[in-house]
């Protein structure tokens, strides 16, 4: 530039762009101000200075003195300049501001020194702006070119920054740089932040572009297939599909309703292209629909001779449950159109609930299904999901019924005592409709959305205990009690079933292996405490595959286990009879409890030390449990002079009752009477016979209410060695459940008050040391 360059120059700010030294930049003004700089500018030297605007409209430190080289008026009354950079400047004063500001300024020099480093830098620049232009569809290829014949270090990096698409800050930043060689190094940073940003750009342009080829690609090819079918008088894949859904829904048999529906979406599926999601959601939806077994059923086998025999087969004993369903066929052949029983089998682990429900399909001759709920909390499992969701199924409940093939199978829902509930629904509530014989003719599953009838199934339900069944559910099920077996039953069970299933099993046979009744019964007393069988079929099953063992060793000599050998083969007992070890205790009396796994004896120990008649409870005792012992003990207090206590002795001592196997929680009030008994054998120092087990709810007035579980309860006592078993008198009548031969050896006492249990179950004579006696205080 030749033209030399006033102190004293027009200043136009420039809000858009910066002004580089020997670039030519565009710029179009339509203020008043910039107007009347341009013209008065344009009638004299023509140079002005260009500085860019910050965000607040302020003007940088440093811009460009410029020299107007175009101008041109457009019609709407802005103009349009082309100005060529000259020199870098700065202000020094601002000597005028209106109309439009005029400033004394500085030009800034600039320092060029080429080196290595410099040249290194300038090849970098220059290779990495070449990409850029590659990859950037704003920069003409002419670019390069130019690009070459730059030799100047300061010129370069000028040239490169104000080509790029960067903010004003960034070019600005270049504009200030005096140092060329810190120019060149601040830039690289930018040109690699702007190749990136390019190359992302290209990649995604490229994936789109190849997957919108491979649309289009699929979509011609997909249309000349379609012509070329049109010409041979084929069918395309759409086509044949609706067609043989067509045939489907023909001979699925649906009902009404349900054809209705799936007619109005087949033409839904006519209209939808193959391509679209909602296609798959739609043809899945009639798959389900036609694959039901809306009309199919498996014929009953209405013999009831066979059926019972082959219940027996399967199962000893359990005759009420094999009477009910003995019931529900001679229905069934009388009246061909009958509901399907409702049943809930209620019993401890292990007494063959889910076994007997095969036993009935396979008796019936129909499918069986078996579906556990132990630990189900969505509801969603029971109803399924609605269409609206992705990748929505239905519940659990039409999923057996298609896998089974028929409408009328077995349908056994495990554990229905474990159900859960959380924020995705009570799927107890669900079940509502399935076991309600009124309402499961159309039951409605969220995904079907249309009626299902499930009143021919034959549900049967499991479960352990009826507490946590809701009380809508339990009533309406028809519940079945699977009382705990006794030992000749069990005993039955090992010859008949178990120990011919275990020897096949383990790839045996009977001329190797033979278990005594002797080792059978030390099994069940010493190795398993049970009311049902599958601790006994384990170890059966450990004896019979030691034996096997032995034989693959070679050893083909036939083993015989007997009681005495057992410890061989199972090791030492893992129970041992805690009668066996007590004596006649002051304060210490045996009671008989109902659990899940069937009956048990519990301890009740009672103990006094000096105190403020405090009262102590102990052993995870339960909220009734522990008003039973209260109530024992206001009973006791009440009857002191009765059962020749003194009176005044409870306001010396505390009291502590404990119930030993404390990590076990204990609830319920039928410990009332050995609670009772208990404290009279403490405050009486009388000790209890440890050969007499009692049982019985207890008033404040002394009298004995019945309970439940006594069949559990007499058989865990004869099972421990007990004599006597002290009762309530109106729990006579369930004696009778109990087989003679379990009820021999045993005395039975029954009683209304608790005074008739005291005299029943305290010794009249101390057979025990004084220093043996516990409690004393």
């Amino acid at each position: 530039m030749k033209e030399a360059i006033p102190d004293i120059i027009p200043i136009l700010p420039i809000p858009d762009t910066v002004v580089f030294p020997y670039l030519l930049v565009p710029t179009a003004r339509d203020d008043e101000p910039s107007k009347k700089l341009i013209d008065e500018s344009l009638s004299g030297d023509k140079i002005i200075g260009c500085f860019a605007t910050k965000k607040d409209n302020k003007l940088y430190d440093i811009g460009t003195a410029s020299l107007i080289l175009r101008f041109l008026r457009i019609p709407d009354g802005s103009i349009r300049i082309l100005v060529q950079g000259m020199e870098r400047i700065r202000i020094k004063r601002v000597v005028q501001d209106r109309p439009y500001m005029k400033a004394e300024i500085e030009v800034l020099k600039e320092t060029d020194i080429k080196d290595l480093e410099i040249e290194a830098l300038m090849r970098n620049v220059t290779t990495m702006f070449h990409n850029i232009i590659n990859l950037a569809p704003y920069l003409p290829n002419e670019l390069s070119v130019m690009l070459e014949n730059i030799q100047s270090a300061d010129r370069l990096a000028d040239f490169v920054i104000a080509q790029l698409n960067v903010s004003v800050e960034e070019k600005q930043t270049i504009l200030e740089t005096m140092n060329v060689k810190e120019r060149l190094k601040k830039l690289l940073p930018i040109l690699t932040k702007e190749q990136s940003i390019l190359e992302l750009g290209e990649k995604i342009r490229s994936e789109v572009k190849t997957e919108m080829g491979k649309s289009q690609r699929e979509y011609y090819l997909r249309e000349q297939l379609r012509a070329i079918q049109k010409e041979l008088g084929e069918k395309d894949e759409k086509t044949v599909e609706i067609e043989e859904l067509t045939q489907k829904i023909k001979k699925a048999k649906l009902p009404k309703e349900a054809e209705k529906i799936a007619y109005h979406e087949l033409q839904r599926l006519r209209i939808i292209p193959p391509q679209a999601a909602e296609y798959i959601v739609v043809r899945t939806y009639l798959d389900w629909l036609v694959s039901l077994p809306w009309a199919k059923q498996t014929q009953d086998r209405l013999d009831i001779d066979r059926v019972k025999r082959i219940l027996d087969k399967d199962h000893y004993d359990l005759e009420d449950v094999k009477e009910r369903v003995l019931e529900y066929l001679s229905v069934r052949k009388l009246k061909s159109d009958t509901k399907g029983p409702i049943l809930c089998f209620i019993g401890p682990p292990g007494v063959g609930k889910t076994s007997l429900g095969m036993s009935i399909a396979r008796a019936l001759g129909r499918k069986f299904i078996r579906f556990s709920l132990g630990g189900v909390r969505d509801e969603a499992e029971i109803r399924g999901h609605r269409r609206t969701y992705v990748g929505a199924l239905p519940g659990r409940i039409i999923q057996s019924i298609r896998r089974a093939g028929s409408n009328n199978p077995i349908f056994m829902l495990d554990e229905v005592d474990k159900i859960g509930m959380d924020f995705r629904g009570d799927p107890a509530s669900a079940l509502l409709e399935v076991l309600d014989p009124e309402q499961n003719y159309a039951f409605m599953d969220h995904y079907l959305d249309v009626p299902f009838d499930l009143s021919k199934v034959m549900f049967i339900t499991t479960a352990n205990v009826t507490d946590t069944i809701p009380p809508a559910l339990l009533d309406r099920m028809e519940t079945l009690k699977l009382p705990g077996y006794v030992m000749e039953e069990k005993l039955q069970i090992a010859r008949q079933f178990l120990i011919p299933k275990q020897i096949k099993e383990n790839g045996l046979t009977k001329k190797y292996i033979k278990l005594e009744d002797s080792a059978i019964k030390r099994i069940m007393s010493d190795y398993t405490r049970e009311a049902g069988v599958r601790n006994l079929e384990r170890e059966i099953a450990s004896c019979v595959r030691k034996v096997t063992k032995e034989v693959a060793k070679g050893n083909r000599k036939r083993k015989v286990i007997s009681a005495e050998n057992l410890p061989d083969f199972l090791g030492p007992p893992k129970f041992y009879q805690e009668l066996a070890e007590m004596k006649g205790e002051i304060g210490i009396a045996t009671g008989v409890a109902w659990t899940p796994a069937g009956g048990d004896i519990i301890f009740i120990e009672t103990t006094r030390m000096r105190g403020k008649k405090l009262l102590t409870l102990t052993g995870q005792l339960g909220e009734v449990m522990q008003e039973s012992a209260k109530a024992a003990l206001s009973y006791v207090r009440s009857q002191a002079e009765k059962f020749k206590i003194d009176d005044t002795i409870f306001d010396k001592y505390d009291i502590h009752i404990h119930v030993p196997e404390g990590a076990i929680p204990k609830d319920g009030p039928s410990a009332g009477v050995a609670i009772a008994t208990a404290l009279v054998s403490l405050f009486t120092e009388k000790p209890v016979n440890p050969k007499v087990a009692m049982t019985g709810e207890i008033t404040l007035r002394g009298k004995v209410l019945p309970v439940g579980g006594v069949k559990e309860k007499v058989l865990a006592a004869k099972r421990a060695g007990i004599e006597k078993i002290i009762l309530p008198k109106w729990n006579a009548k369930d004696l009778t459940e109990i087989p003679d031969r379990e009820k021999e050896g045993l005395k039975f006492v029954f009683v209304e008050r608790v005074g008739e249990v005291v005299k029943e179950a305290l010794l009249d004579q101390r057979k025990i040391k004084p220093e043996e006696k516990p409690g004393r205080g």
